[in-house]
């Protein structure tokens, strides 16, 4: 997966990132999709600039925990039915960017299970605060 850190106004990150969380979760606008849950994978990559997480004294609270995306997603998922993985991926965004220590996200999306044809499909976006 490529990085965005050669953009210029990253630069001066790191990159945090979460892999192929995969989650059950009810998603979908054909009648089959929403009488059952699938599965669903999820990548996130966090851009936290350096000098907010570079820990000085080894502590976990000095950096963002990588819990903040398990907890996050696992949260909004929870929360009943979902039409469009294009949904899931901007919500997840929004959520991302809304921690102070974010400058930027990426998050995709893949259901696995749809086609037999082909590994996923899926949806991925890119935000970056101003």
């Amino acid at each position: 997966m490529p990085s965005a850190l050669n953009h210029p106004s990253l630069l001066d990150c790191r990159r945090l990132f979460l892999r192929n969380y995969e989650v059950w979760i009810n998603i979908g606008v054909h009648d089959f999709e929403k009488r059952g849950e699938q599965r669903v994978l999820i990548n996130v990559d966090l851009y936290v600039p350096l000098s907010l997480t570079t820990p000085k004294e080894d502590e976990l609270d000095e950096v963002l925990d990588y819990d903040f995306m398990r907890r996050t997603i696992a949260a909004y998922v929870s929360k009943g039915h979902i039409h469009l993985q294009e949904t899931l991926c901007d919500a997840v965004l929004a959520q991302m960017l809304a921690h102070p220590k974010v400058r930027a996200a990426r998050v995709s999306t893949e259901k696995p299970d749809v086609y037999p044809d082909c590994e996923s499909v899926g949806v991925e976006v890119f935000g970056l605060k101003e």
